[in-house]
């Protein structure tokens, strides 16, 4: 069934001086316009398509990729504001995403962004957002588990860390004290979880434990050495912020990292730093 605000993958039943007419396998039809077609598009060609309402109330298809789709949160632009609501800028050509005044929290200003989330309107069955993060992010039903590698969205910086949206679904935070790169509300990320608490608290880590966060980091510090001549003027003795400000990783995982490239010989070290052999 034909939904707004998803991805649809659909085939090309006609052919038309507006456009080609896609359908799914319960023959629901739509018009992909002719500004996103060409003239090799063929009957029975497979579309992979995003379909919305246009500014009649018709469902409308496009091979352009938003920002957000339902069920999905993101950091967007307030291009315009009217006495019903905002309007989002998500990457579509010509059509902005609706954030009624009923799902508004706090105030709005065009120009400025903010995170929401994206969902259908259960009348109008339009995509619409909403800032009221509550009503679709929580931690009451926790889908990851310590080790996961999920997909992470800033949300808010406070005097400990950043909160975090976890996989579109929970929420998350990472601690200051875990951070060894900047990071901004709307940046997106991979983590992994490093503690889930009996309160349902999720702590979200941006580099990997143990020896997989070693391994990963070893390939860093080498990417770093090439591209940088072969040398980094770092070594057992550097400030842990000079070490996290080049490499992006704690004194410590850069430490294991030097021992694993000492030992294997592809570097030395002195007193000016590491150099690749």
């Amino acid at each position: 069934m034909l939904k707004a605000g998803r991805m649809h993958r659909l085939t090309v039943s006609r052919i038309t001086e507006h456009g080609l007419y896609l359908t799914d396998e319960e023959q629901n039809e739509v018009l992909l316009p002719n500004r996103y077609t060409s003239l090799e598009d063929r009957e029975g060609d497979e579309k992979e398509v995003f379909v919305y309402h246009d500014s009649e109330d018709r469902l409308v298809a496009t091979t352009e990729t938003p920002a957000i789709k339902v069920g999905e949160a993101a950091f967007l632009k307030v291009v315009d504001k009217t006495v019903h609501g905002a309007f989002l800028d998500w990457g579509l050509v010509g059509k902005d995403l609706f954030l009624p005044n009923r799902n508004q929290q706090g105030g709005i200003l065009a120009g400025h962004r903010y995170i929401v989330y994206a969902y259908e309107d259960n009348i109008t069955g339009r995509c619409v957002a909403s800032n009221k993060l509550k009503s679709f992010i929580d931690n009451e039903i926790i889908s990851v588990k310590v080790r996961d590698e999920v997909d992470v969205l800033v949300a808010s910086e406070s005097p400990i860390g950043f909160r975090v949206i976890i996989n579109n679904r929970h929420w998350g935070m990472i601690y200051r004290n875990q951070l060894f790169r900047p990071i901004a509300v709307g940046d997106r990320a991979k983590g992994y979880v490093r503690r889930i608490t009996d309160d349902g608290r999720i702590d979200v880590s941006l580099q990997q434990q143990g020896y997989a966060q070693v391994q990963e980091s070893v390939e860093v510090l080498r990417t770093l050495l090439r591209n940088n001549g072969g040398f980094l003027p770092l070594h057992d003795g550097s400030d842990p912020q000079e070490v996290a400000r080049l490499t992006q990783m704690s004194k410590k995982v850069f430490k294991r990292c030097v021992g694993m490239l000492l030992k294997s010989g592809e570097i030395t070290m002195s007193e000016e730093g590491i150099k690749l052999q």
